[in-house]
């Protein structure tokens, strides 16, 4: 076999099955489609002047805690790739690679993964010197730690508090139960790969991946966990008082998961549909969405700002190093 043989096999084995790829890609369609479904019947009847009304009636005491929420929510993010300096062991200081995880995050939360998680990582950490085995794996490091904490903490919330999701999904309190149940499990068996896997180094797609210790991957729950929990807490500040937190919570989570699936960039549509689809009634369309409204703007566009100017300060800075070699 020769070596343009040989790649055309490795290229199969990675692509699968044909029949595999049509079943995901119209999974996700029929997803996307009920989303789509959901929103326009839910924007149809929504008092677009009651929004702009509950926006100019936001009152300053929560805007302010969602913001010292959302700041302590990027403050913990930022950490994430500290994990993974630790993992790869590489030279960069901690607050070069805290300033490359908040601008990834910010920009993959506007943008999408693709280009804001992997894209501005790869161009950061190569600007700053790292090779391309690095950062693959601090970004799958990354990626693992907040992907873990969702599940676990998605398991907690549908086993213990199973949402009334609407008809047309066909899941009821018991099928999330046992979704809830099913990641858990997963959850379990991560920690137990980390702590009692003889074999401890993986590859991927030709990345050689480490497995973690015990106790990175009980770092990875606890960090992860408590950002998906401050994000709930955000939005549940700016609700003041209207939802309780677990309620607040499980719809975030359900609402994740449904923004990664159609692969919206910044989610946008899909998580104002998923909340309004689960919590109007007995809350009113037009609260739901001036909420959610404000917490876009204070997560989502007000750190874009901050991080596309960092983000220009850190090029400006790799063109000055490659001109002075």
């Amino acid at each position: 076999m020769n070596a343009r043989e040989a790649g055309a096999g490795e290229g199969r084995r990675q692509a699968g099955p044909a029949w595999r790829q049509w079943l995901g890609r119209a999974a996700k369609l029929a997803f996307f489609a009920l989303v789509a479904w959901l929103l326009l019947t839910q924007a149809r009847d929504i008092d677009w002047q009651r929004v702009l009304a509950g926006l100019q009636q936001r009152r300053p005491a929560s805007l302010w805690l969602a913001g010292a929420l959302a700041a302590a929510s990027f403050g913990l993010y930022s950490c994430f790739d500290l994990l993974g300096r630790h993992y790869t062991r590489h030279g960069l200081g901690v607050g070069r690679t805290m300033a490359v995880n908040f601008i990834s995050y910010v920009f993959n939360l506007n943008l999408g993964s693709l280009v804001g998680g992997v894209g501005f990582r790869f161009r950061l950490y190569a600007g700053l010197g790292l090779d391309t085995a690095r950062i693959a794996q601090i970004t799958a490091l990354s990626m693992l730690t907040n992907w873990i904490g969702y599940l676990l903490l998605a398991g907690v919330a549908f086993v213990l508090w199973p949402l009334r999701l609407p008809p047309q999904w066909h899941v009821g309190p018991a099928a999330l139960r046992v979704i809830g149940g099913l990641l858990l499990g997963v959850v379990c068996a991560y920690v137990a790969l980390c702590a009692f896997s003889r074999r401890r180094q993986w590859r991927l797609r030709g990345v050689e991946l480490r497995l973690p210790s015990q106790r990175l991957a009980g770092l990875q729950l606890l960090m992860s966990c408590a950002n998906w929990m401050l994000i709930a807490a955000i939005i549940h500040a700016l609700f003041d008082g209207a939802l309780d937190y677990p309620t607040v919570l499980a719809v975030l989570l359900v609402a994740a998961i449904a923004g990664v699936i159609t692969h919206v960039p910044a989610g946008l549509g899909v998580l104002e549909a998923v909340f309004i689809g689960l919590l109007a009634p007995p809350l009113a369309k037009a609260d739901v969405l001036a909420t959610l409204i404000a917490y876009r703007a204070i997560y989502y566009l007000a750190p874009l700002a901050l991080a596309t100017v960092l983000y220009l300060l850190m090029e400006a800075g790799s063109a000055r190093r490659r001109g002075s070699r």
